[in-house]
């Protein structure tokens, strides 16, 4: 969605950054990955396809999605390409056409090198976040691979409950329900959150 086209979220480990044509080609190595894309259903693509797809989610307004950056990473060299900074997406999908406030969020934290550091669960809360202050969100659901266990556990720590199991697509769903307490507890784990805008040159390091 172009909402979010000019936003960088800077949190404590991730950086979130609008999905650019400049991710395109590290996001596209990352998809040839056999185990990636049995994680997130997706079939490969061409490079061609995949440009068209970032266009997509740039122009759809029923789809909102960042690049995860390490933040260790982009913090630690003088102005690197996000390229070479990048972990993976985040994304929320507003496809229930009945209900406007309920958002799917899923995370893919494609580098192994970033994984069972904690980034995806940031990059969630931030998301999370993002959706109920900017979005009007108030319900979110996960659907997670049954064998992904990783995953499931994270989106229980985070609160989410088990609502369905699907034989079908081997696949769990989760639900999160922002009571007030609920809303208050998110927006106090992503109370450090920086929102600047993306492109005007002071999100970059110094």
């Amino acid at each position: 969605m172009r909402l979010n086209q000019n936003t960088l979220l800077l949190g404590k480990k991730v950086v979130l950054v609008p999905y650019t044509p400049e991710h395109v080609p590290r996001y596209h190595e990352w998809m040839k990955s056999e185990e990636l894309q049995r994680l997130t259903a997706s079939e490969p693509l061409t490079l061609e396809q995949e440009y068209a797809m970032q266009q997509s989610w740039r122009e759809d307004a029923d789809k909102c999605t960042f690049i995860v950056l390490a933040a260790e990473k982009w913090q630690g060299q003088p102005g690197p390409s996000e390229e070479s900074c990048m972990a993976g997406d985040v994304n929320l999908f507003l496809t229930d056409l009945g209900d406007p406030s309920l958002g799917e969020i899923e995370v893919m934290i494609a580098e192994p090198s970033c994984r069972g550091q904690g980034l995806g669960t940031e990059a969630v809360l931030m998301m999370m976040a993002y959706g109920v202050t900017k979005l009007g969100l108030t319900t979110f659901e996960a659907k997670i691979g049954q064998e992904n266990e990783p995953s499931i556990r994270m989106f229980r720590r985070l609160h989410f409950e088990q609502v369905a199991v699907s034989s079908v697509f081997q696949e769990v769903t989760l639900r999160l329900t922002m009571s007030e307490p609920e809303r208050q507890w998110l927006l106090e784990q992503t109370s450090h959150v920086q929102e600047k805008p993306y492109r005007d040159g002071s999100s970059e390091p110094h």
